[in-house]
């Protein structure tokens, strides 16, 4: 058993609550058992002037990333001038995660900013993120579909991620704050809806671990993600049967 009873292969309970702050195009908390991100999508209708610059005829999708200071048991200090390292690198694997599921070219000359901020942190704060911020994103683009302002598969695949393991000499998947800060080897996976990876992250905190078990921990995480999935497809779907 762990450390807070589930089963080695068990996802924590994944609550999603739609329309959490009322102005954002997209809007939802998320909580992965005591890890509560709240994620907002704003469209823009412009796009970096790089893209500009460049000549580029399509869309953009960018996130950011931060831990209120009070998300932690100790407050830490809330990061107004410049974000720390880890900070911007989720940023950007959130960006890069959510980018993969649109088509940039039919999404047009808009931006898409996914605003994921860490209300309470008990580990995974980065795979619930992306996980969070794909289902914000796909509430703001699909009122961009019914309103006729952009093909109706321009999002085209589902994103999720979550957190896999090795503690106390088992594979398990989904660690919480107690088990990531002791793992042997951390990983975080993204995969997309068609099964396909996007990004893994694993490391090893210690000695090195066998290719035996990064195989252990991919499939855990193929099989944890797939239930991620369905749960966005169902809430998507029910919301917009309640929401149309």
């Amino acid at each position: 058993m762990r450390t807070d009873g589930r089963k080695l292969n068990e996802l924590r309970e994944v609550i999603i609550t739609p329309n959490y702050t009322d102005y954002p195009e997209g809007s939802v908390l998320i909580s992965f058992g005591k890890t509560k991100i709240l994620c907002n999508a704003t469209i823009l209708e412009e796009v970096p002037h790089w893209i500009i610059t460049q000549g580029k005829d399509h869309g953009w999708i960018t996130a950011e990333y931060a831990m209120l200071p009070r998300s932690t048991q100790q407050r830490s200090p809330r990061e107004t001038l410049k974000p720390r390292g880890r900070t911007m690198e989720i940023s950007r694997l959130i960006g890069r995660s959510l980018r993969a599921a649109v088509n940039l070219k039919k999404l047009g000359r808009r931006t898409c900013i996914l605003d994921c901020d860490v209300i309470q942190a008990d580990g995974g704060t980065r795979t619930a993120a992306i996980t969070g911020g794909y289902i914000a994103l796909a509430l703001a683009l699909n009122k961009l579909v019914a309103n006729e302002q952009i093909p109706d598969d321009t999002l085209h695949t589902e994103i999720a991620a979550v957190s896999t393991g090795v503690y106390n000499g088992s594979v398990m998947l989904d660690l919480c704050y107690e088990e990531d800060s002791q793992a042997d080897v951390d990983a975080n996976i993204v995969m997309d809806g068609e099964g396909n990876f996007i990004e893994v992250q694993c490391t090893s905190e210690g000695k090195p671990f066998s290719r035996n078990t990064l195989d252990d921990l991919l499939n855990l995480a193929r099989g944890g993600i797939s239930e991620l999935i369905s749960t966005q497809r169902t809430f998507i779907h029910n919301f917009h049967q309640t929401d149309p």
